[in-house]
């Protein structure tokens, strides 16, 4: 046996329990397809904002080139604490409970691994978004999942505090995600404050993965901070709510006894953000504090119209209330596979969408449609939807 053959042997045997995301995995197996219409990745389809974009170009002729501190630009962290405060009610001090990450990506790991050890569950709200179980597997902890299916996608209060008394110590976090990817659900005051008063009498960390909250359509965003600070670590960034994917910046916001931990394993994994990008935020968060509600009245236009269109065709849909996607149930008499559905739908009308399995065994029989993109493509890849399901 040669050495490489016994080296590929001695990697973390955690990494041999997780995979690349089906999400992109699907994505990429697609692509191939000449004339393909995707509609599959969470990412928007406008452009960052161009006074953010000039930001980040002044940034680099005035030689922003070097190390920021490892929780981020004090400025940077100051306009965060001050968007925070404006848009969502909770105050956070930004010398030591914020600090800035590479993306929402970062955040997530650093909090995890920050949280975790081995033998430790993590309870998380299923369907669910693919990127934290193998996290949470890299740490040697175990996901638990609580079914959603039957309660509109929303975490029932009574189902998380069953599972938290059953589990007891063994449960040492909580993750939600909202508004959600994949459902594009998410919750209004009075859902948070009773999901709050079952995890106050628990010992348990709560991650609240808040990227979308500036693409809340029905009501303001309402972050679960206000309503249990104490055990909660938010995880934001600018991703979504300003067309920055490719910038990289995300924030975390937790008590300072919780962000002091925290920070070590941020520092490790990355040493700090990207300087450059850290003062394009700078701008996003000050002067285009409100740049997201040109993109999310589009994305309401849109969401109205596929939605309209796919409970046409016999899907059955719970009506997103944010983000960018729609979880629809396969109609009876179709593939319930939903890996399979989606690989004929590609195949046969050249339209690819995620299958629902991607985020989980609860999802599946559902697929997900990503609505970042234009109308024109949405009315277009609709046309071929509509044509697939009635052959």
């Amino acid at each position: 046996m040669s050495i490489l053959s016994q080296l590929t042997n001695r990697f973390n045997p955690q990494l041999s329990k997780i995979a690349v995301s089906l999400i992109r995995q699907f994505d990429e197996q697609v692509s191939s397809i000449p004339d393909m219409l995707k509609l599959t990745l969470g990412e928007p389809d406008f452009d960052t904002p161009e006074h953010v974009k000039q930001a980040g170009i002044r940034a680099i002729e005035e030689n922003y080139t070097h190390y920021s501190g490892m929780a981020g630009l004090a400025d940077v962290r100051e306009a965060a604490a001050a968007f925070f405060k404006q848009k969502y009610g909770v105050s956070y001090n930004w010398q030591s409970e914020i600090m800035v990450t590479v993306g929402a990506t970062e955040a997530i790991s650093a909090t995890l691994l920050s949280v975790l050890s081995p033998g430790d569950e993590v309870i998380l709200p299923a369907p669910i978004y693919p990127g934290y179980e193998p996290i949470i597997t890299l740490a040697g902890a175990t996901p638990v999942y609580i079914d959603t299916r039957e309660t509109g996608f929303v975490l029932d209060p009574a189902a998380l505090d069953k599972e938290l008394q059953a589990r007891g110590k063994k449960v040492k976090a909580v993750v939600l995600n909202f508004p959600s990817n994949p459902t594009g659900v998410t919750y209004d005051e009075k859902e948070l404050a009773a999901i709050a008063e079952v995890l106050k009498k628990y010992d348990v960390f709560v991650i609240s993965d808040e990227i979308y909250s500036e693409l809340s359509y029905d009501a303001p965003h309402e972050t679960l901070a206000r309503h249990l600070r104490e055990q909660t670590i938010v995880i934001n960034g600018l991703s979504k709510s300003h067309a920055m994917t490719g910038w990289r910046i995300g924030f975390i916001f937790a008590p300072e006894e919780l962000a002091k931990e925290i920070i070590k394993t941020h520092q490790y994994l990355v040493t700090a953000a990207t300087t450059v990008s850290q003062k394009a935020a700078l701008q996003a968060l000050v002067q285009g504090i409100n740049d997201a509600d040109v993109m999310k009245e589009e994305y309401l236009a849109r969401r109205n119209f596929v939605y309209d269109k796919m409970t046409s065709f016999g899907f059955e849909v719970a009506k997103p209330s944010g983000a960018f996607y729609i979880f629809a149930k396969i109609p009876a008499g179709y593939q319930q596979d939903s890996m399979a559905f989606c690989v004929d739908l590609a195949q046969k009308s050249k339209l690819a969408i995620i299958p629902g399995v991607a985020f989980g065994p609860e999802g599946e029989g559902y697929v997900r449609i990503s609505y970042a993109a234009s109308l024109e493509q949405l009315k277009e890849a609709m046309n071929r939807l509509e044509s697939y399901m009635k052959e």
